[in-house]
């Protein structure tokens, strides 16, 4: 009998990318999944608990492998949010277009859209923690509870934006999928110039100077 491999997690996600590519759906069992790449079945819950758990961390690891790659670059630790927010777009959807074939079979061919939802859990969560850090300028409310609810918002509306701009990207047919890095470039301006405080601040105080001279 061969000797079982010595599988890590990156191992596992492999040859479960290339599972689902070759055979269009998941693994029948942890067991024949083990079987066929020559694991102990123990060594998968050693780290995902089922394939869902498995295709969840996929997304998160995309993710991850972006920031890791941002926080290498000189540049992007001197960009304000705006910038920071591009560069992760066009690193993420880099990473994403490198494995299309697993998304699109991960979720362009999923017409349940709530599982997809689903699938996408781990990156939603590590996303919105990391548009909380972005320091992105908005006005203060001096109400706790106010700034709770606009920070809430502020990380829901992120993270419609990064589904929709998945969505374009899953339909967008053009070479290279440069009509996707437009959308990027021209979604994340208007949805900062959407939240400038200059503007705003401008009005508060003008509206101050009325309230005063009446």
């Amino acid at each position: 009998m061969a000797k079982k491999k010595n599988t890590t997690q990156d191992d596992l996600i492999s040859y479960y990318m290339d599972y689902v590519l070759t055979h269009n759906h998941k693994p029948n069992s942890v067991y024949a999944f083990a079987k066929d790449n020559n694991f102990e079945e123990q060594k998968f819950y050693e780290y995902f608990s089922s394939f869902e758990i498995l295709e969840q961390s996929i997304f998160k690891i995309f993710f991850d492998h972006t920031v890791a790659i941002l926080e290498k670059s000189e540049d992007y630790q001197s960009f304000d949010a705006r910038n920071k927010l591009l560069s992760f777009y066009y690193t993420f959807f880099e990473i994403l277009t490198a494995n299309r074939s697993y998304v699109v079979q991960a979720l362009g061919s999923n017409k349940n859209q709530l599982k997809s939802l689903k699938t996408l859990s781990h990156l939603k969560k590590s996303f919105t923690n990391y548009i909380e850090h972005l320091d992105i300028k908005t006005i203060d409310l001096k109400e706790e509870k106010l700034e709770k609810l606009k920070n809430r918002g502020l990380k829901e509306s992120a993270w419609f934006q990064l589904l929709v701009t998945l969505k374009f990207w899953l339909d967008d047919s053009s070479t290279s999928f440069e009509k996707t890095d437009v959308f990027i470039e021209k979604s994340v301006q208007a949805s900062f110039d959407l939240i400038d405080t200059t503007p705003l601040k401008s009005l508060i105080d003008f509206g101050k100077f009325l309230y005063k001279e009446k």
